[in-house]
Order: structure tokens, then C-alpha cells, then sequence
């Protein structure tokens, strides 16, 4: 049993779920409520970022532009008409630059000054500085779509970072959030091995866990319950393209991307 209560539904009723770290010393428990996975941040966080400025916005082949490119291609499917959008965590900004293009008002968040010098003199695009949790929602206009591209696991309190998007929203906003899927089939897989012992993981020796909490869609669902919102789509993704088909139509991939609604 956890020395603590679930960060989402808060529940003693946590179950030890899997360990990482080559002594096991970091511990993640699932919660039998909610189903969401705590991280045991007892253990140590890293939530260290590395800015690369070489990580050029208009470089169609680096794999992480791609990202961006598959997250707003999603957001177009989905919300035809451009309106003001807010990235958090924005990074180098590729993702904006295509809303802009396409007539959004937009604006960026992150926590790197590096990173916002680099896409206000890159892109013209102005990025705020700003630890999300500590931001003041509304200080800003209630903007129609904010956008979550893994963010969600590393921040300790989920509900409140719902509630701030919630405040930044206008009235039936939407929201773009994608974060990992603990439950995606591979993920089962590399636990089921490793809690048998058919399979040893090597860590680096200064391994830290960034992830506070691990998320499946019931989970993910029973957050959106509290805050206040609804679930308009739910797909998990690859940046593979066939793979990317597969996962999009039955859900066992490793990362989640939801669409939701402000209600």
C-alpha cells in the first residue's frame, strides 16, 4: 500500500501496479477507484527540460515537427472555423505557426525563455513564460481552444490544471490535450515481462521518473467527470502512417490524444 492518497480521486485503495529504477525504488500505484496511476513522488521527480534551439519549426522531417503537424491536422478534422488558440507547453512553436497560417489568433505558453525568444524572433510569435499550475487562467481572454500536448503527466495536480483550462475557455470551448497511455498494449506487455522477471530493464544510473501521473482513458474520463467537461473523440496515435490507421480505429496505443468540450 501507498504512503498517500490518489492525486485524482483521493483514495487510500492504491495498489502497487510497477517499479522502476534497477533496485525497483521507483514505485508507481494504481488506484482502484479512478484507475489512475500515481507516481510515489516521495522517490524523486526529473522534470529537467533541455532546450535545443537547433529543433528548426520549419523542418518537415524531424520527427518531432511531424508530431505537431499530426496534432493540428487532428484539430482541423474536428473544429472547422479558425478562433483564437492558446498552445501550453508550446516548444518551438511549428504547431502555432500552422494555426496562424490557417488565420488562428494565437499565442504560446512555456516555461523556457530560451524557447520563447527563440520563436518570437523565428516565427513573430509571442510565447508567455510561465510554470502552467502558478499561471493566472484569467488573466487572459477566454480564448475558443487550448492545447495540452504532453503536459498532463508531468503536473502533479491534474484537476487543477483542468480547472485553469476550464477558466481560459470560452463558453463551449474546446481543449486538445495528448499524453501517454498506460494501459496501450505495449505498455502491458513490457509490464507483464518485467513483473514475471522474463525481462530485465537497464536504467542509467542517474534515472529519475518525469511522469507524476499515468493515465488510461477511464481514468482520463473520471477526470473529465470532476472538472467539468465532455469527451467529444478519444484515439490513440503513432507517427508511424500504418500504424497511426490501426491505433486511431482500436485504441491500444501508446499515446492518447482527446478532443474535449467545456460544459
Amino acid at each position: 500500500m501507498a504512503s498517500f492518497y490518489c492525486r485524482l480521486c483521493g483514495s487510500d485503495n492504491l495498489k502497487l501496479y510497477y517499479c522502476q529504477g534497477n533496485r525497483n525504488q521507483f514505485k508507481h500505484y494504481k488506484c482502484n477507484n479512478c484507475k489512475l496511476i500515481n507516481y510515489d513522488l516521495a522517490a524523486g521527480l526529473d522534470q529537467s527540460q533541455y532546450t535545443d534551439l537547433s529543433v528548426d519549426p520549419n523542418n518537415d522531417r524531424l520527427k518531432s515537427n511531424r508530431g505537431q503537424d499530426q496534432s493540428y491536422y487532428f484539430l482541423k478534422k474536428h473544429i472547422k472555423e479558425p478562433g483564437t488558440l492558446i498552445d501550453i507547453g508550446c516548444g518551438n512553436g511549428r504547431l502555432l505557426n500552422k494555426a496562424k497560417k490557417d488565420g488562428w489568433l494565437v499565442k504560446g505558453l512555456d516555461l523556457s525563455p530560451e524557447w520563447a525568444d527563440f520563436v518570437k524572433k523565428k516565427l513573430d510569435i509571442d510565447i508567455e513564460i510561465a510554470n502552467f499550475l502558478e499561471f493566472e487562467a484569467n488573466q487572459i481572454e477566454p480564448c475558443d481552444v487550448v492545447i495540452l500536448r504532453h503536459v498532463l503527466e508531468h503536473l502533479p495536480d491534474s484537476i487543477k490544471a483542468l480547472n485553469k483550462i476550464k477558466i481560459m475557455l470560452k463558453r463551449d470551448g474546446y481543449s486538445l490535450l495528448e499524453f501517454p497511455n498506460v494501459e496501450g498494449f505495449d505498455k502491458r506487455l513490457k509490464r507483464f515481462l518485467e513483473n514475471t522477471g522474463l525481462k530485465h530493464r537497464k536504467y542509467a544510473q542517474d534515472f529519475i521518473p518525469g511522469h507524476c501521473n499515468e493515465f488510461c482513458k477511464e481514468s482520463f474520463l473520471f477526470l473529465l467527470k470532476k472538472t467539468g467537461f465532455k469527451l467529444i473523440k478519444w484515439e490513440t496515435y503513432s507517427l508511424k502512417p500504418i500504424v497511426n490507421h490501426i491505433y486511431n480505429h482500436i485504441h491500444i496505443g501508446n499515446k492518447a490524444r482527446a478532443l474535449i468540450q467545456k460544459i
